[in-house]
């Protein structure tokens, strides 16, 4: 399991896209987490507490704004940085997104440099609900 922190949570249901977003993930210099549901999302943030979670928005479960909610009501998440990753290019999508605690919205096709530059910027230590380091 990777340190609290070091590692980035890729939430997409497409293995394919999973694989080569955890590929970039890596580029940038972090250890790469997968899950391919809202569940599993919601469940690896709890116990790994990734530095990102890239997520997607069309999951099989319940979606992401859903999942990004679930996270950011939750004390030992709420801290983590979402940036979203999506085929939903729509203004009222993006908006919807930083309603729920996003801090970033990228649409694919991707530009794999703005994905790094989202990873690189908005990766960090995990933090507590008030934006400063947690003490784990």
């Amino acid at each position: 399991m990777p340190e609290n922190g070091r590692a980035v949570l890729v939430v997409e249901d497409d293995p394919e896209i999973n694989e080569l977003v955890g590929a970039y993930v890596q580029i940038a210099g972090y250890e790469y987490e997968s899950a391919l549901t809202g569940t599993q999302a919601v469940e690896k943030a709890r116990s790994t507490h990734p530095a990102l979670i890239v997520l997607d928005v069309m999951l099989p479960d319940f979606d992401g704004f859903e999942v990004a909610r679930r996270l950011k009501g939750q004390t030992d998440t709420r801290g983590i940085p979402i940036v979203m990753l999506t085929a939903l290019d729509r203004e009222e999508y993006r908006q919807r997104g930083m309603t729920a605690g996003a801090v970033g919205y990228l649409t694919k096709p991707f530009d794999p440099d703005r994905l790094l530059e989202a990873i690189r910027q908005n990766a960090t230590t995990h933090r507590n609900g008030n934006g400063n380091p947690s003490d784990k």
